[in-house]
């Protein structure tokens, strides 16, 4: 059986799910590669606004880097679900974390 992740992660003033087949740490500090997006099937009649949506922003990505910081939960699932863009105040469970997290001072000089 084949790995799949379903990610939810914080942009902007939405909150993210969707479900990938990779994820691991990027080589630039501090980010979340998120690559092989899954999406529902082409052949559903009935079609999910929300997921289209989601499958729209993302067409033609084959990998996105998400700032660790944003990173909500990661999972392992056996199956995908369904893909959705909420805003942050229709899921009331979510508190944005502040952001940045690491803010160098002067210009990245090291402490005396």
């Amino acid at each position: 059986m084949k790995k799949l992740y379903r990610v939810k992660f914080i942009s902007g003033d939405k909150l993210y799910e969707l479900f990938v087949k990779h994820v691991y740490q990027a080589e630039m500090y501090g980010f979340i590669v998120l690559e092989g997006f899954v999406f529902g099937e082409n052949t559903i009649v009935v079609v999910d606004p929300s997921e289209e949506k989601l499958k729209n922003e993302f067409e033609g990505v084959t990998a996105a880097h998400i700032p660790m910081h944003a990173i909500l939960r990661i999972d392992e699932v056996e199956k995908h679900g369904t893909g959705k863009i909420s805003s942050l105040n229709d899921s009331g469970n979510v508190t944005k974390f502040p952001s940045p997290i690491y803010t160098p001072k002067g210009g990245g000089e090291s402490p005396e």
